[in-house]
């Protein structure tokens, strides 16, 4: 393996989690004790920041609040959902691709890591095959991240269980609330989390259970095809047994014809996406025509991956292992890989990192097996538990201020410009 010396480049993108800036801060503190690493650059608002030529300089902030980073919700470095697309956009993904390397070049940027999910993966991959095309010397690493926990081939992924513990938390506190005031008259509470194609999040909420009357009482999943008929009947069985009934739902939820019951397709993001955000919505009305049920809707929305109050603090220490593996995996001369979380034990829970091809990941989703869902598919069952609840143990220590968390804020000192401005 050959020394490799020169400048650090890393960026975020995509929806954050309350723990992404926990791995930006591991990878600024491992690349620290490498003298083959000389300077540490941020990239502003992920790739497309990049190709703007928007860099900080990392090394000019304080080491308490890169430490403190750890515990800071939203992207630090800010985030983008830019996509370099050679299939719809050829033309613009190849000037994109010189840009990058000129960008790359002025900088003497010889290792870079980019900390997301799906798309981003994607992105990462490309940059390094197309390092290898160009023959540029550079050593490119994926650190992953996102509340879907649906990357492939890692046993889970970074900001995944803060998001379950919030979720689980915040159902538990809202089935007290609903519970409390349930009448003769029956409610029935909806509950929208995110989850476009899988249903990790939303089946977290089943931890928040203790005993077989707890709320939720329905979970429903993008995994599996939404049946109306049987739907109905457990919400009318529910309501009649205990005069309230509390449903989690995932965003992305399909009928069987797999089109997204809550998705809005004449709007679509960045991806190319529909915008969902009316699973909860669809539901709350079949409800209230079919049943006469008085019902309420809560989306969590941002909440969910930025309640970095109620993180889990292994999914804060995971996160912060992925970054310190990037970077030592990178000095040491691999490229077009992305780190991935083995667990190499289950009682006591025990994690580890390993390195996976990006080939593999880019564009891939991982989703709940069949069989961790009950045969209703109505809740995830105990092997699921089994899996989630390692992953949401533990609290952060947080710093506070006026009675209320102190979050870190990164100078944002600039590097200078040499490039024109990008066409």
């Amino acid at each position: 393996m050959a020394e490799l010396v020169g400048n650090l480049l890393v960026a975020q993108s995509g929806g954050p989690t309350s723990v992404i800036n926990a791995s930006v801060a591991g990878v600024i503190q491992e690349a620290g004790k490498n003298g083959m690493i000389e300077e540490i650059y941020g990239g502003l608002n992920g790739i497309l920041g990049i190709l703007n030529e928007d860099l900080i300089d990392l090394n000019e902030e304080k080491a308490k609040t890169i430490e403190n980073l750890k515990f800071t919700p939203g992207p630090a470095l800010g985030t983008c959902r830019y996509k370099i697309d050679f299939k719809k956009k050829p033309e613009q993904a190849a000037r994109d691709m010189d840009r990058l390397f000129e960008v790359f070049q002025a900088h003497n940027i010889r290792y870079f890591f980019y900390a997301g999910g799906n798309d981003s993966q994607d992105t990462s991959n490309q940059i390094h095959q197309e390092a290898v095309k160009r023959n540029y010397e550079m050593r490119i690493i994926g650190v992953p991240k996102t509340i879907d926990n649906d990357l492939p081939h890692t046993d889970h992924c970074p900001g995944y269980g803060s998001a379950a513990k919030y979720v689980a938390t915040t159902v538990m506190e809202v089935a007290l609330d609903v519970g409390g005031m349930a009448t003769d008259d029956g409610a029935c509470c909806i509950i929208e989390v995110m989850g476009r194609t899988a249903g990790w999040l939303a089946a977290s909420a089943v931890l928040a259970r203790r005993n077989e009357n707890d709320a939720p009482h329905i979970i429903l999943l993008p995994e599996i095809a939404f049946n109306e008929e049987v739907f109905l009947n457990k919400v009318r069985e529910v309501v009649g047994q205990l005069k309230y009934c509390v449903v989690v739902v995932g965003e992305g939820l399909k009928n069987a014809q797999g089109e997204e019951i809550g998705a809005d397709k004449s709007r679509l993001d960045a991806f190319g996406h529909p915008v969902l955000s009316g699973a909860a919505d669809r539901l709350a009305e079949l409800v209230q025509a079919k049943l006469n049920t008085k019902t309420r809707t809560i989306k969590l929305g941002y909440a969910q991956r930025a309640a970095a109050h109620i993180a889990s603090l292994r999914d804060v220490e995971e996160s912060v292992m992925c970054g310190e593996a990037a970077v030592r995996a990178a000095v040491d001369g691999r490229s077009g890989f992305m780190v991935k979380i083995t667990r190499t034990s289950e009682d006591p829970y025990q994690s580890g990192t390993d390195l996976q091809d990006l080939n593999d990941i880019a564009n891939a989703v991982h989703l709940i097996p069949r069989d961790w869902i009950s045969e209703d598919g109505l809740l995830p069952n105990e092997k699921f538990v089994q899996y989630a609840r390692p992953l949401i143990e533990g609290e952060p220590k947080l710093q506070y201020e006026g009675g209320l968390p102190k979050y870190a804020q990164l100078d944002r000192i600039a590097v200078d410009k040499v490039l024109q401005p990008r066409a």
